[in-house]
This record gives structure tokens, sequence and C-alpha cells, in this order.
């Protein structure tokens, strides 16, 4: 039995695995890329901290730009810091969501914030704390933005019939006029939740006078109430204070409470706006175009100006090619549906959308500003939370006098350098792919062409020899240079050499069969001369073993010449229809006499088995099989020669009770010269060409034969399988 064993790792997969070493290569360039990336960030490092110290140097020996009459650090509780607003705010959205990267800087005011005034004499606070609030001072385009988070248990509004503007909750805006000499106060108190209607008042809060200068709104909240509002810049004096009156009792209608920016409503006592001094902004406003955010802080790391923002400040512009403005839009959408998806799993994305949550207008840390306002400039790297956005931080101090004044702060996000190494990692990454590409198409084309040329060896290997053994073809030998042609050419050698050998062997026993006929002859007759010469009794015995020998040894030859001039019969013989159940029930009859220790049996249809043949070989057929079947039974066994019809085949079977056929040898029980039989149990001599010579005749009627072990018991079946004839 042929054993063949399919290799699953073939020519081509061994190739391409052998091509995958070559990803190698995109890790060698992504760690270069990075390696790039480091020196990259160090020589921004420096830009930034270059950037630090030329603003530095032109703050430097410029004391009056921190002094405290034009920008002085907080010193009072009742100073109020203006922050720059970046963006118009809508006042009238109902919401404070346009402050909310603001809303962190807001400042409380509760009960130790408390304000005696005129219509509340009496140093008096609830208890329960029920009023207090919260507010926040911006600046934009000219105008001073505030908001008013109020927390009041108990809204009571103005009386639509009432005249008076102080019999209600309500909002008092304080400011001491430009020349500096008078207080002036604004009263809020609407109807309901509306936009507002500001009145100007008395210090007895009488004679109200509307002013249409003072815009916001007013709405209510689950807490308590919220106010916006928006006064020009030009309407401010030096000082300001806003103050928050609550009224509980909506009948009585007396003020309970005032919280305030303030504790007592003169010149003094009311906050200063903190503004940056328009000096320090003429200065930085020079450095406004180099891509960074910029802010000065004092020494107590309070931020006096900030010009740029950092989502925009990415420190590296890359420009747009024309090679990528005019992409085709095939690529394109490989890139962006399937080659980004797959390189951002290990790349990161840059992204504008965060928020610094350090960035105060109001005051800056960091270990880089201590170092600067300890005189060391230092930089700094931060990882925002929750994002993968880092900033660059440098610091480098103000000096005046031998005493640091202030810092200059430049910050980057590095957004810009990240997608200069994405977009470079990217074009990496598409060149390597593409040349990985074409070279595991190629490696696998030419696998593959090697791999089909070793199978067409392969193939035309496997059909030199037929079934029964013999040389039928030779291989093509190949005009190619390489290995393989040099293979193809030494196989076709052997196999024409193997067929010279071959042919030798077939036809020596007809030469041989030949050459000793006329030895053995004269063998014979001497032998026949010499017994009609000697009579004696003992020349009698050698001369019978003589003729026994010489009986087998004529016998041997006629054996050997018996496939030879059958095969020669067989090329001149032409098929006729024959009834093959009458053949085969002719020959059992004969059987029975030809064998008269043996037992028959004979399992033939009644209807009638047509094929396309020659009777006579059909009974030499027959008797091959037979004989050998007859040698092999065990004694008092019955032979049963069986024949039927199956689909369009005749099925010839014959079967005996004897010892099983080894495994190894079912395959080549037909070939030539090939017998199990012991020596011992030879009765005559055999070659081995009686089975052979039944797969010869089976071949000639374009049938199959095959010999198995019975399953039923011990035994033998030989199995002849010939096409039907129809007429």
């Amino acid at each position: 039995m042929k054993i063949t064993f399919k290799n699953p790792f073939g020519i081509r997969f061994k190739l391409v695995f052998l091509s995958s070493f070559l990803l190698v290569i995109p890790w060698l360039g992504y760690q270069y890329i990075l390696v790039m990336e480091e020196y990259l960030q160090r020589g921004q490092e420096q830009t930034v901290l270059g950037t630090a110290q030329a603003l530095a140097t032109a703050l430097n020996e410029r004391p009056e730009l921190f002094d405290e009459g034009s920008y002085s650090p907080a010193r009072r509780s009742e100073d109020l810091y203006v922050y720059p607003i970046f963006s118009p705010l809508e006042l009238d959205d109902g919401s404070l969501l346009d402050w909310r990267e603001y809303q962190q800087y807001e400042v409380d005011y509760d009960r130790r914030n408390y304000l005696r005034t005129p219509l509340n004499p009496v140093r008096y606070y609830d208890k329960d704390g029920s009023v207090q609030f919260k507010n926040m001072v911006g600046e934009y385009n000219g105008s001073l933005f505030a908001y008013f988070k109020v927390k009041d248990d108990h809204l009571v509004y103005r009386d639509r019939e009432a005249l008076s503007v102080f019999r209600s909750d309500f909002l008092q805006l304080t400011m001491l006029s430009q020349d500096g000499n008078e207080i002036t106060r604004y009263v809020i108190a609407p109807y309901g939740p509306e936009p507002i209607y500001p009145f100007h008042v008395e210090s007895d809060y009488s004679n109200p006078t509307y002013e249409g200068r003072i815009t916001g709104q007013w709405y209510e909240v689950e807490s308590g109430y919220e106010v916006e509002l928006q006064i020009p810049m030009q309407m401010l004096g030096e000082r300001l204070g806003f103050a928050i009156f609550d009224v509980d009792d909506s009948v009585e209608r007396s003020i309970s409470t005032v919280v305030a920016t303030y504790t007592l409503a003169n010149p003094k006592s009311l906050g200063s706006l903190r503004l940056p001094t328009p000096e320090i902004d003429r200065i930085v406003a020079g450095m406004n175009h180099n891509n960074s955010r910029i802010q000065v802080v004092d020494r107590s790391g309070r931020v006096l100006l900030t010009v740029g923002d950092i989502q925009s400040a990415s420190g590296l512009q890359l420009a747009r090619s024309a090679e990528e403005e005019s992409v085709n839009k095939y690529w394109s959408y490989l890139q962006n549906r399937i080659l980004d998806p797959l390189y951002y799993q290990i790349l990161t994305k840059p992204s504008n959308d965060f928020i610094d949550e350090l960035y105060s207008d109001v005051a800056r840390e960091g270990d880089h500003i201590n170092s600067a306002l300890r005189g060391n400039p230092a930089t700094q790297f931060r990882t925002l939370a929750d994002t993968q956005t880092r900033l660059l931080e440098a610091a480098n101090p103000i000096v005046s006098q031998g005493e640091v004044m202030g810092a200059v702060v430049v910050d980057q996000n590095m957004n810009g350098l990240r997608t200069f190494r994405n977009q470079a990692l990217e074009q990496l990454f598409n060149t390597i792919l593409a040349v990985m590409l074409i070279s595991a198409l190629g490696l696998f084309f030419f696998a593959s062409r090697i791999a089909s040329r070793i199978r067409g060896l392969r193939n035309q290997a496997e059909g030199i020899i037929d079934d029964t053994g013999r040389v039928q073809n030779t291989i093509v030998p190949s005009g190619n240079s390489d290995e393989i042609g040099d293979l193809s050419r030494s196989f076709s050698n052997i196999v024409d050499r193997l067929t010279q050998y071959t042919n030798y062997l077939e036809n020596m026993s007809s030469r041989l069969s030949h050459e000793l006929r006329t030895p053995v002859t004269v063998v014979r007759s001497s032998l026949e001369n010499l017994s009609m010469h000697e009579n004696n009794e003992e020349s009698a015995v050698y001369l019978e073993r003589a003729e026994e020998g010489i009986s087998r040894l004529n016998l041997i030859l006629t054996n050997m010449s018996e496939a030879t001039r059958l095969e020669q019969m067989l090329q001149t013989s032409e098929k006729e229809k024959i009834e093959l159940n009458a053949v085969v029930h002719g020959c059992v009859e004969g059987y029975k006499l030809a064998y008269p220790e043996s037992k028959f049996e004979s399992d033939l249809p009644e209807y009638g088995i047509h094929v396309n043949g020659v009777p006579e070989y059909i009974a030499q057929l027959l008797d091959k099989l037979v004989a050998n079947a007859v040698e092999f039974s065990y004694p008092n066994h019955s032979i049963i020669v069986y024949c039927r019809t199956l689909r369009d085949h005749a099925v010839m079977k014959v079967s005996n009770a004897g010892p099983f056929l080894p495994e190894e040898m079912k395959e080549r029980l037909f070939d030539s010269m090939i017998s199990v039989r012991p020596q011992e149990k030879q009765k005559q001599p055999h070659l081995g060409m009686g089975l052979h010579i039944a797969r010869l005749i089976t071949d000639f009627h374009s049938g199959q034969i095959r010999a198995e072990n019975r399953k039923d018991c011990e035994g033998v079946i030989m199995t002849v399988v010939m096409p039907l004839y129809y007429s």
C-alpha cells in the first residue's frame, strides 16, 4: 500500500514565512523616528526657552511695569481680578455654559462678606447662611463681563406696582467715578427672570434713572438665581464692588441680609480692578507670531498678561504639499479607511480639543515657574490628564536691579511635533508596506513557479510506471539551466536507463527459454539413448532421476515463455460478444473432473451475462484463479465460483477457505514472478506467473482484478470486474 504524507508547509509558505522577517524593518524605522522625535523635542525645548529669554530680556530692568499702582499683586480681598476672555459671550442663552472654562476662577462670598448699609443698619446675618454667591469678572473687546451665582432659598421679585427699586432681591453695582471723587450706584431689581433693567440711584436709593449701557440677563435656577452682566470699560473708574441684597419677607419687604465684595461703601473700601498694564501688552504683542502661548507672571505667580491660546500653540507648522493636495481619491480612501485605523492602533493621534486645567489667568504654578522665580530658567513637559496631549513649558526670570520681579512663561503643545512624527511614520509604513507587498507577491509567484515545476516533475515521475510496475513513459528533460532543470535532465537519463534495463529483464525469460530448450533437448535425447543401452537396475535409478529433472526444467521453460506468448497473442486477438455465465459454468464442470479431491460450488444467475471478450482467455483466467485456490484451500472446504452483474459491470469471484494473504502482498500479488507459497509446500516449480497472467487477461478485457481476505472466515477471495457488453 502506497502511503503519501502531505506536507502542509510547502515552498510558498516557507518563502512567505521567511519574508515575514522583513517586518523587523518597520520596527527599526519606528525606533529611528522615535529617536528623531526625541531630538526634535530637545530642539523645540531650546526654541521655547529662547523665546522666553528674549521676551524676558525686553522686560528686564523695567520695574515700573510691576508697579503696584498699575498692576500690583492682590493684597486685599476686595480687589477684583479681571480675566481675559478670548471669545464673545452669549448673555441671553439662559445658562453659564459660555463661562465653563472660566468658572474655575470664580470667587465665593458668604457670611464672612456681610455688608452694613442704610437699608440694613443692624449687623445681622441668617444663621443658616441662606444667601451667598459666587462671582467671576472678565474682559473682552472693551467690555467688562461678570456673572453671579446666588444661593437664595426664597426669591422676592420687585412689585410691578411699586416705584421703589430696593424693596426686593436686587444686585447693586458700586463704582468710583473716573475722577476719583464720587461713588456711583446702580441697582438691578427685576420683576422676574428677564433681561435686566439697571437704574442709577442716589445714596438713599431715590431718583432711579434707567441706565441702558449696562446689559445682561437674570434667570432662576434650582438653588436661587444667576445674573450675567456686560459693562463698557469707559464707564468704570479705578474701583468697583458688587453687593447682593436679600429680602425674605414678601409682605414687609425689608432687607434681611447683604453680602458684598467690599466691606464699606467708600472709595478706600471698594476693590481695585486688576488689569494688565498697556506697556506689558505692547511689548508682548510683538511676540504674538511665534505660535506659542505667552504669559507674564509677577513674583507671586499671578498672571499679568496672556497672549495666545494653548490649543493653537503647536510650535511646529506643517505646510501641505502639492502632492498631498492632489492626492488620488482611491488612495485617500485607502489611507483614511484602512491604513490610518491600522496605524493609529499604535500611534497617538493629536487633538486640539482639550482644556488645560492648570491654565489660570489668576495664578500659575509649576516647578519651572518656581525655578524661574528663584532666578533659574527651566523647562518641563506635562501630559494633560485624561488626554494624550503633552505640553512643553518654559519659564525665564524677569530681573530688575538684581531682584526677580516676575517671569515669562512660554507654553506650546506637542501636537505639531507629534503630527510630524505621525506623518513620517505613515510615509515610512506606506513605503515599507508597498515594498513588502511587492516583495511578498514576487516571492509568492517565484515560489509558485518553483512549486509548479516541481509538481510537474513529480507528476511525470509518478506517470512513468503503471499499476503493473512497467515503465510506460519517460521524463521530458527541461531546457532550463537552473537546479530544477538539471534535476529533470538527471531523472530523464535515469528513466531511460531504467527502461532499457526493464526491457532487458522482460525479454530475458523468452531468451533464456529459447536458449535453454536446445541443450535440454540434447540432454533428453542423450538420456533416452543411454536408457536403451544401460539395463542394470542401478543405472535405471539415475536415469529416472535425470529424466525427472529434465521434465521439471522443461516445465520451467514453458512457464517462463507462457506470459510472453500470451501478450503476443493478446495483441492480435479480436473480441466478440460472449455469454460469461455459460463460460464460467463449463469451466466449473471441468474443474470437478480435473481436481477430484477438491469440492466446487458455483453461484451463477439464470439470466445471461454478456461481455466483450475471448472465451478461451476467460477460461484461462479462471484456470489460473482456480489452480491458485485449489493449492491454498483447506481440505474438505468448498471452492466457490460466483458470477453476477453490478450496475454496468460483470463480477466474477473465486473464494476458498485457507490462509490469509499477507497485507504487504495484496498489491504485489499480480506482479510478475511473485509468489507467497512456502518453499516446502511446492510440489512443482512455480515462478509466480499464474496471477500475473490472470491480470494480463483482465487488462485485455478492460477489467480490474484484486485479492482480498475473507471476512466471514479464514480464506481469500479473488475478484474480477469487467464491463458489460451492450449491443
